[in-house]
C-alpha cells in the first residue's frame, strides 16, 4: 500500500499515526487513573471487623497485662539478682574470714564461754539468712515472670483461634470485594471494547481514522491490561471459561468473515472484467500488484512473465496496451508510462496506422496522387 502513496502523503500518514498513538496514550493515562481509583469505592476491611470482640478483648487485655507484669518482674529480678550476688559474696567473704580466724587461734574447750566465737558464728548466720531472704525474693520474681508468661501464652493461643476464624471470614470478604471491583472494571471496560469493535468495523477508514485507532488502542489496553490481570481465578475455572468464550467469539467472527469474503470474491469473479476493475480502487490495485498477487482474487501470479496479460485464476485483465503507442502497460494504470496518455483517453483515441500514413507521403516530383 505504501508504494502507491505520494511521498508527502506517506509523511502525513505517519504523522496521523503519531496522533493516534498520542491520543491513545492520553486516553490510557486517564483510564488507568480511573481504574486505579475504583478499589477506593470499597471500604478497607481488617481482621477486627470479623473477630468475636467480646471474647477477644479480654484476651488482649490479659496479654497486655501479662506482658507488663512480666516486664516489671524482669526488671525487679535484675535488681534482686544483683542483691543476691552481693549477699552471696558477703557470706563467702565472712566464711573465709571466719576460717582464717579459727586457724590462728586455739579453740576453747567451752564454746558457750567463747563470746567472740559465738559472735562470729551469729554473724555468719545473719549473712546466710540475708542471702536466703534475697534468694526467696529472686525466686518470687521468677515465679511472677513464669505465671505471666504462661498466662500470656494461654491468652495468645485462644486469641489465635479467634483470629484464625476471623481470617477465614476476612478472606471470603476480600474475594467478594475483588469480584465487585472486577465487575466495576468490567462495567467500565466492556462498553469501551464494544465501541472499539464498532469503530473498527465501521469507521477505521473514515476521515478521522487517527482518533478511531487511538480509541481502539485505548480499549484494547484497558481490556487486556486493566481488566484481564484482575480476572478472578477461582482455581482457574473462570479464566479458562472466559478464554474459551473469547476464543469461540473471535473464531466465529473470523469464520463468518472468511465465508463472507469468499462469497464476495466468488460473486465479484462472475462480474465482467471492466466492472471488476472499476470497483477496485487504484491504491488497492497497486498495493496488491506490488505483492505479486492478483488485484481481483488475491491469488499469487507471476507478473514478470510478459506472456501473462490476464489472471489465470479469475480472468481479470492485468495488462493491456496503450491505444496511442501500443506499449504494454498495467491495466490499472491511469496513464501510459511510455507516452503519458491517459488510460481512458488512449482507449478511444484514433490509432494512426502505418499504411494510412504512407498514403500522404509526398512522392517524386511529377508523381500523381
Amino acid at each position: 500500500m505504501s508504494k502507491s502513496l505520494r511521498l508527502s502523503e506517506k509523511w502525513f500518514r505517519r504523522g496521523l499515526w503519531l496522533v493516534a498513538l498520542v491520543f491513545a496514550g492520553f486516553l490510557i493515562g486517564l483510564g488507568s487513573t480511573v481504574v486505579g481509583d475504583l478499589p477506593q469505592v470499597e471500604r478497607v476491611r481488617g481482621i477486627d471487623d470479623f473477630i468475636d470482640k467480646r471474647a477477644a478483648d479480654p484476651l488482649r487485655a490479659t496479654i497486655h497485662a501479662s506482658e507488663a507484669a512480666e516486664l516489671q518482674a524482669a526488671r525487679d529480678f535484675d535488681q534482686v539478682r544483683l542483691q543476691l550476688q552481693a549477699a552471696q559474696q558477703a557470706n563467702a567473704n565472712a566464711r573465709e574470714t571466719f576460717g582464717n580466724w579459727l586457724a590462728t587461734r586455739r579453740a576453747t574447750a567451752q564454746p558457750d564461754q567463747d563470746t567472740e566465737l559465738i559472735a562470729r558464728t551469729r554473724a555468719l548466720d545473719a549473712f546466710k539468712q540475708k542471702e536466703e531472704a534475697v534468694q526467696r525474693q529472686a525466686n518470687a520474681q521468677q515465679q511472677i515472670m513464669l505465671d505471666a508468661r504462661q498466662a500470656e501464652q494461654r491468652a495468645r493461643t485462644s486469641l489465635a483461634d479467634l483470629e484464625r476464624d476471623a481470617q477465614v471470614k476476612l478472606d471470603a470478604e476480600y474475594r467478594r470485594i475483588e469480584l465487585r471491583v472486577f465487575l466495576y472494571r468490567l462495567a467500565l471496560t466492556l462498553p469501551l471494547l464494544v465501541v472499539a469493535g464498532w469503530l473498527f468495523a465501521k469507521k477505521r477508514k473514515s476521515t478521522y481514522w487517527p482518533f478511531v485507532w487511538g480509541f481502539i488502542f485505548f480499549a484494547l489496553f484497558a481490556f487486556f491490561v486493566e481488566l484481564v490481570p484482575y480476572l478472578p481465578s477461582y482455581g482457574g475455572y473462570v479464566r479458562y471459561v472466559v478464554g474459551i468464550v473469547l476464543t469461540v467469539l473471535v473464531g466465529r467472527y473470523a469464520i463468518v468473515a472468511l465465508n463472507s469474503y469468499l462469497a464476495r470474491q466468488k460473486l465479484a469473479e462472475q462480474q465482467p472484467d471492466q466492472v471488476r476493475r472499476e470497483e477496485l480502487s487504484y491504491d488497492t490495485a497497486l498495493a496488491r500488484l506490488g505483492k505479486s498477487v492478483c488485484p481481483g482474487c488475491e491469488r499469487p501470479i507471476d507478473l514478470k512473465n510478459e506472456a501473462i496479460d490476464f489472471c489465470p485464476h479469475c480472468g481479470i485483465g492485468l495488462f493491456d496496451h496503450c491505444g496511442l503507442c501500443e506499449t504494454r502497460k498495467s491495466a490499472f494504470s491511469k496513464f501510459c508510462h511510455a507516452c503519458g496518455t491517459p488510460a481512458h483517453a488512449s482507449d478511444t483515441a484514433p490509432r494512426e496506422r502505418p499504411e494510412a500514413a504512407n498514403l500522404f507521403t509526398p512522392g517524386p516530383p511529377g508523381h500523381a496522387l
